[in-house]
């Protein structure tokens, strides 16, 4: 769910105005879940604005103080939330870790950098969800380690039924900045697409795994 509608248009906003969402209808990105898509959030972006950098954060922070109350450590899913996560965690003068895709094949062989014990509990933040896959197994690490996760914050998700299904399974509770539905509003308002864009955008999300063949 959105943390709120003002704060998600704000967010889609701030997106469109530094160019971090990518239209390409004729030769669409392909998401590492092999997913064909027209369009392309980059919220790695953000880090390069100050303002937006920092309305994120206090945004991120809002919804840890007012959803999860207490926690004892923030995590970031790498890598597109290990920055997110850092600069909320040093807000909020909290712990960071994060967490890789998978243990590295070296070293330590570690999956979690930095130091999290059984039972405590966990807020893990997230740039982007599109099926909700590696973001959870983020979750499933933290939690063979004995943490309780309260819940992951994020900048945007596509909002796809896949990734819907994959956080319920798993019960994890996803509050995000913005989601697919005010982004595309937001788009319509600014002008920033055209009448043929929105067709092809809403025909995408509503089957993405057929859209284009």
């Amino acid at each position: 769910m959105i943390f709120n509608e003002e704060t998600a248009l704000t967010i889609s906003d701030f997106l469109l105005q530094i160019k971090a969402i990518k239209l390409d209808i004729t030769n669409p990105f392909t998401w590492a879940s092999g997913l064909k898509s027209p369009i392309y959030c980059d919220n790695r972006i953000t880090l390069s604005f100050p303002k937006i950098r920092t309305y994120i954060r206090q945004e991120f922070v809002k919804i840890i103080n007012e959803e999860f109350g207490s926690v004892d450590v923030i995590a970031g899913v790498a890598t597109g939330g290990i920055a997110q996560g850092a600069l909320v965690a040093q807000e909020l003068g909290l712990p960071f870790v994060y967490i890789r895709s998978s243990q590295k094949k070296h070293g330590l062989t570690n999956q979690i950098e930095g130091i999290v014990e059984s039972g405590q509990s966990v807020v893990v933040v997230e740039d982007l969800i599109s099926t909700g896959k590696s973001s959870l197994n983020a979750v499933n690490a933290l939690r063979e380690a004995g943490c309780n996760i309260k819940g992951m914050v994020a900048i945007f998700t596509y909002d796809l039924t896949i990734a819907k299904e994959n956080f319920e399974k798993a019960d994890c509770k996803l509050i995000t900045l913005s989601d697919y539905n005010f982004l595309i509003r937001k788009a319509v308002e600014t002008n920033y697409i055209n009448e043929s864009d929105i067709q092809s955008l809403v025909r995408w999300r509503e089957n993405p795994k057929k859209w284009g063949r």
